[in-house]
């Protein structure tokens, strides 16, 4: 079954100098029907003014993960840390037993755009970590590119959760496919573009929810970048 949610069904804050849409239940914007799915907890897709940015705050027992799209993303954590995440560079934080970090917009006069994941992670109380890899286009170009895993493997950063994300880049006749374990739940959340998924049609900002399938099938985008999460039930 697939469950399409549109862009405008999402929650949205607009605090001046931050501009969030909000997938599932965070800060003010609750909505009992949307407070995950799966071990997936927060998909907020973020727009920060040039110069300004998240204070110091603290984390723990969650894996955290930044998909930077435009501009340039300052991060400064208590493992001392310090570093800028360009576009194409995907972040991972793995808050364990208890992290305090900053994040700001590192592009001189520009906004940043950026997505900042949440997924629950499959054990707790562990060492804080990080880790950062860039994941150039041309891997993600026509197919589903792994970005984050449990292994680790290849361009993907290593998180500590029964969890996979991909991403991909579609256009015209460019298709992707990727097996599901039905027993398991998928959601498929498009960034920008247009992309059919299986027999349904997403728009920029779009999500489709998915359980109880076999085959994720991605095709006719139209300058589509699209993440794919394989998740835990």
């Amino acid at each position: 079954m697939l469950t399409l949610r549109s862009s405008g069904e999402r929650g949205y804050a607009d605090h001046g100098w931050l501009k969030s849409f909000h997938s599932f239940s965070f800060a003010g914007y609750y909505d009992p029907a949307h407070m995950g799915w799966g071990n997936l907890r927060v998909i907020n897709e973020d727009r920060i003014a040039a110069g300004k940015g998240f204070g110091t705050h603290g984390h723990r027992d969650m894996e955290i993960i930044s998909y930077v799209l435009s501009g340039n993303l300052a991060h400064k954590d208590s493992m001392g840390n310090v570093k800028g995440i360009p576009p194409g560079d995907v972040q991972r934080m793995s808050a364990g037993k208890g992290v305090m970090h900053s994040e700001f917009n590192h592009a001189e006069g520009q906004q940043t755009h950026f997505f900042q994941i949440w997924i629950e992670p499959n054990v707790t109380g562990i060492e804080p970590s990080y880790e950062q890899k860039t994941v150039p286009a041309s891997v993600k170009r026509g197919q589903l590119q792994l970005v984050a895993s449990p292994q680790g493997e290849g361009h993907a950063v290593k998180i500590s959760a029964d969890a996979a994300l991909y991403a991909g880049l579609f256009d015209g006749a460019e298709s992707a496919s990727l097996a599901l374990n039905p027993a398991r739940k998928a959601y498929v959340h498009l960034i920008q573009g247009q992309l059919q998924v299986n027999d349904q049609v997403l728009q920029a900002g779009d999500a489709a929810l998915i359980e109880g399938e076999s085959l994720l099938t991605l095709s006719q985008g139209q300058a589509a970048e699209v993440l794919v999460f394989d998740l835990a039930p």
